[in-house]
């Protein structure tokens, strides 16, 4: 007989937040997948074009943890016209000696912001200057709102500003995030503006052109690019990841293939082949950090399976701890 245990949304909201636990779980990871034989293979990615839709199914065994999780991630852009979220999905967490289903975590893509979000406090932890206090973040959708909560669970951040090709929008997510976390935000209609002086710079959006410019990007800054998870998604200027003083990826096999190293390569302004420093690699000590105050340091962040795997069994031992859920006998 297996059991399995059932988690919904709302359960996973309560036992699963954004704070330094959620951190150090995908630090974990990161440090993981640099220093561990992790099998992680290439994203599974399915494209519906018509509805602007897209499917990315992600998945990592960790040697050492006891379960893995398979995450089936839709992204349907065209959904808040209806009324609907953009980003839904649910992790399905295996056990990693029987194969059997441990846990099914209905979480509409809840689990794969705070991971995500995670990501984005850790690459901020390593590479950006202790003493950042200025936030620009591109986008204004859940994403945009948990990195600025995010950032500041690692840095002193005291004012943001939000970009959103959507200047309503920006204004609302603006209005809303100064109430939420108690900082100054104000939305900025110009890019370039939104862009000046910040220490932080997180991009969050689908986009396909480059929203920051080569002209947007003065000495000390650190750029966090996490929207760039397909081919044809480009945020930064390829001339950017040249000129920055470290260039740090997630994983270098994914975003050689669609990160943002992807369209500098394709551009000619980054060799193929060109070393590539992976955040894990940071963490455990492996790879040097920013050197100087005034270093420009960029994050390709496209989404690891083991980030999913290791916030799945952050998920599954609460619920244990806690007696959350339903548990299925099968």
């Amino acid at each position: 007989m297996s059991r399995m245990t059932i988690l919904t949304e709302a359960e996973l909201r309560a036992i699963v937040k954004l704070d330094l636990d959620a951190v150090a779980c995908v630090e974990n990871a990161f440090r993981a997948l640099a220093t561990l034989p992790v099998a992680m293979p290439p994203i599974l990615r399915l494209d519906i074009p018509e509805h602007r839709g897209e499917v990315d199914v992600k998945t990592a065994y960790v040697p050492g943890i006891d379960g893995f999780a398979i995450k089936i991630s839709p992204g349907f852009f065209d959904n808040p016209k209806l009324g609907l979220p953009s980003v839904n999905g649910m992790m399905v967490l295996l056990s990693s000696k029987t194969g059997l289903v441990d846990a099914l975590l209905l979480d509409n893509g809840y689990l794969t912001d705070i991971r995500t979000a995670a990501a984005g406090a850790v690459a901020a932890k390593h590479l950006s200057r202790p003493d950042s206090s200025i936030a620009a973040i591109f986008g204004a959708g859940v994403q945009a709102g948990l990195q600025l909560e995010a950032l500041m669970l690692v840095r002193p951040i005291a004012e943001a500003r939000i970009w959103a090709r959507d200047a309503a929008k920006a204004e609302a997510a603006a209005d809303a995030l100064r109430e939420r976390l108690g900082i100054a935000v104000r939305a900025d209609p110009d890019a370039a503006n939104a862009a000046a002086d910040a220490d932080i710079i997180v991009t969050t959006t689908p986009s396909t052109e480059p929203l920051i410019k080569a002209g947007f990007v003065v000495a000390g800054q650190h750029i966090t690019a996490m929207g760039s998870d397909a081919e044809h998604k480009n945020e930064i200027a390829p001339a950017i990841l040249r000129m920055a003083d470290l260039y740090v990826a997630d994983s270098a096999k994914q975003t050689r293939l669609l990160g943002e190293l992807h369209h500098a390569i394709a551009a000619g302004v980054m060799a193929a082949d060109a070393e590539v420093t992976e955040l894990g690699q940071i963490i455990a000590g492996e790879k040097h950090s920013r050197r100087s105050a005034s270093d420009i340091t960029i994050a390709d962040l496209t989404g690891t399976g083991v980030q999913d795997t290791a916030i799945a069994t952050l998920a599954r031992d609460r619920a244990r701890a806690g007696n959350a859920g339903t548990i299925f006998e099968s």
